[in-house]
């Protein structure tokens, strides 16, 4: 098996001792160490592969320049974009397989950044002493991207902050020995839903897709799922996306901690990967489970799915508004796009008798729908819920036609 090598990534003015630790703890585990220093003022006793100097460079400016700035966040933020920069240049040389980042919160900003540079599916650990902390939004975190809380880390070595860095190490090394290079023999389709109690499409697309001769990867449309899905699109990964399921845009429109992003519906069609779009689930606003509902959706259904997350749901000027942004953003697409409008409903709690049937709200969504489509974006409008077989015909039936004409490469 070839030797591994972990990009490390800390300030080795302060840090030194830690991050000596870890390059130990990393070595006798049979890999390599890359190093990187994202310190301003001080040096390290020993020198590092990739230094404070090289990453100020890349960064445009020399390590005077950022000292210059007279304030640590403005200065921290210009070897942040340095190390980002360096960090994909050395990836792109081929010199490391995983990294490693430590920090407290000015470290952390900085490792998120180099994290975020790096593709999916290579190994990417941050030690920080805020992990799991709201301090850090999502839309910050790289989709794989791995935490680790260093405990007793603020000030010095101690057995306590060693078992948090020895357990990084062990993890970023075992990871990058483990880790698989995706296998491209088969085009991939990306597809976003729910669990199959609430979007059932799924169950029926995937085989059928398989049988035609594609991968089909399906996102969780809770967050970070819809992260990882734009990730991937804006990367080009993806022979299609079937983008069914809008909770995750809803819940940006709204402003709902339980979304994946600014870029939602946006990167499959700035790189022109064919798009097949319908509105699942965008009638449902979530809420993370220790959130109190607001007093504005007080009387609104509602929906509890477990202690994690609850849902309520949109209204029809809502969903009208978040119909137009939604064609907004197809209609900026450089690729092929179209639209499915399922009339009878849009989830599985969208139905007579279930907590967020709504059918007034869902006839505005629909004529809002039918108004704003056409013209900009290619649409089916479908007589049936997005749960019924008729959907997914009608999915298959424009998929199988993209192929046959050459819009979808096999």
């Amino acid at each position: 098996m070839t030797t591994k090598t972990i990009l490390l990534i800390g300030t080795y003015d302060t840090k030194e001792p830690e991050m000596r630790f870890i390059e130990q703890a990393i070595k006798a585990q049979g890999a390599d160490v890359l190093t990187m220093d994202v310190s301003v003022l001080g040096d390290p006793l020993e020198p590092t592969d990739i230094s404070k100097h090289d990453v100020a460079q890349a960064a445009g400016m020399t390590i005077e320049d950022v000292i210059a700035q007279g304030d640590e966040n403005k200065a921290f933020r210009v070897m942040s974009d340095g190390a980002s920069k360096a960090v994909t240049q050395a990836y792109a040389d081929g010199r490391f397989d995983g990294m490693l980042a430590t920090g407290g919160t000015m470290g952390t900003d900085l490792a998120l950044d180099c994290a975020q540079a790096l593709p999916m599916g290579v190994p990417k650990y941050i030690v920080s002493t805020v992990s799991f902390s709201p301090l850090i939004p999502p839309h910050r975190l790289a989709p794989d991207i791995q935490m680790i809380l260093w405990a007793g880390g603020l000030y010095g070595m101690n057995s306590i902050c060693q078992s948090s860095l020895a357990q990084a190490a062990g993890a970023v090394v075992g990871a990058t020995k483990a880790a698989t290079i995706p296998d491209r023999s088969k085009p991939l389709i990306g597809m976003t839903s729910l669990g199959s109690s609430c979007l059932r499409y799924m169950k029926t697309l995937k085989p059928a897709l398989e049988e035609r001769g594609f991968e089909v990867a399906v996102f969780h449309s809770t967050g970070m799922g819809g992260m990882a899905f734009e990730k991937l699109a804006g990367e080009g990964a993806f022979a299609c996306v079937m983008d069914f399921c809008m909770q995750e845009f809803g819940n940006l429109m709204a402003g709902s901690v339980v979304s994946s992003g600014e870029d939602r519906v946006t990167n499959a069609g700035r790189v022109g990967t064919p798009q097949l779009v319908a509105p699942g689930a965008l009638d449902l606003l979530d809420f993370a489970g220790w959130q109190d509902i607001p007093d504005q959706y007080a009387d609104r259904p509602f929906h509890e799915h477990n202690r994690l997350i609850k849902s309520s749901v949109f209204n029809g000027d809502e969903r009208r508004a978040w119909v137009r942004e939604l064609a907004n953003r197809l209609e900026a697409a450089t690729g092929p796009v179209h639209f499915f409008l399922p009339v009878h409903g849009v989830e599985a709690w969208d139905k007579e008798g279930e907590e967020a049937y709504d059918p007034e709200a869902l006839a505005e969504m629909m004529d809002e729908a039918r108004k704003v489509m056409p013209g900009r974006v290619p649409m089916t409008e479908i007589d049936a819920h997005i749960n019924d077989a008729a959907f997914c015909d009608h999915v298959l039936a424009q998929f199988d036609e993209w192929v046959a004409e050459g819009v979808v490469t096999t």
